[in-house]
């Protein structure tokens, strides 16, 4: 519940809000709404589970919570690199940033993170749906991870293994280093200018973003970007830093170290009490 009203609370001020009307909060708007749609795609499911003592799924329940899972993780990591390419011109651009990042161009990207998300995330799906399952049905886990269903399968599952560490190599690396690269250009940046409180604005312009975009990464890698034979019982609970704690986490780092949000949450805050 809090993860949903604190990611819906952001949505509702920037939608409400015409000083957050910016491409910053263009991307943020999107980002909470993806940190809503994961964790529902998860949460309720394993809730019910842990409430009702029944821990069975049917097969096109688990396939789909499954490609829900990837596709959306997919697209949230297209995402960051986007933000960070937003921060990038912002900062090392200031004068140029309205004319290079448009409206016209922040729509585009964003159908590029979903459309990239997408093809990632498809062609495992399709491969996963045409794996053979014997009698082994038990998943030592709290939702359908695909690392998971591959050792439930009773076929040759290597060809599957390399196509999936090649798109989570593609997803992650691919836009890890397209996040390394505007924040050290970013860095370089700030370290010039003049004053110290210029450099501390231009920090805490980036620090929200940095933060949930090392925590995601890292839990990731951990968990995706080894063989699938490397399960262990860790794994669940780094899921859990992607699937709660992320999602948890994110409206009260953007929104606390944020002052533009803070000002608008209390703005928001006084039409309420207004009405």
């Amino acid at each position: 519940l809090v993860i949903l009203v604190g990611n819906l609370l952001i949505v509702a001020l920037i939608l409400s809000d015409r000083d957050l009307h910016r491409p910053m909060y263009f991307f943020l708007c999107n980002l909470s709404s993806l940190e809503i749609f994961i964790t529902t795609s998860i949460i309720p499911k394993t809730v019910a589970s842990l409430l009702m003592g029944s821990k069975a799924i049917s097969y096109p329940a688990c396939i789909t919570q499954c490609y829900f899972y990837f596709l959306l993780g997919n697209i949230e990591f297209v995402l960051f690199a986007v933000m960070s390419y937003d921060r990038y011109v912002a900062i090392c651009y200031p004068l140029q940033y309205p004319m290079l990042m448009n409206s016209q161009l922040c729509v585009q990207l964003l159908l590029g993170s979903w459309t990239a998300g997408f093809l990632v995330t498809v062609v495992p799906t399709v491969l996963v749906v045409r794996l053979p399952f014997c009698n082994a049905n038990r998943i030592d886990h709290f939702f359908c991870d695909v690392v998971l269903l591959i050792k439930l399968s009773c076929a040759e599952t290597q060809t599957f293994e390399l196509v999936s560490f090649m798109n989570a190599f593609i997803i992650l690396f691919g836009s890890l280093v397209m996040t390394a690269m505007s924040y050290l250009y970013i860095i370089n940046t700030i370290l010039k200018l003049p004053s110290a409180s210029s450099r501390n604005k231009a920090f805490s312009t980036c620090s929200s973003h940095f933060t949930i975009v090392v925590l995601a990464y890292s839990s990731c890698i951990f968990l995706y970007m080894r063989p699938s034979s490397h399960h262990t019982s860790y794994n669940k609970t780094v899921a859990l830093l992607n699937t709660m704690v992320i999602p948890l986490m994110s409206p009260f780092i953007f929104s606390l170290r944020n002052e533009q949000m803070k000002k608008a949450f209390k703005v928001g805050l006084k039409r309420s009490v207004i009405i």
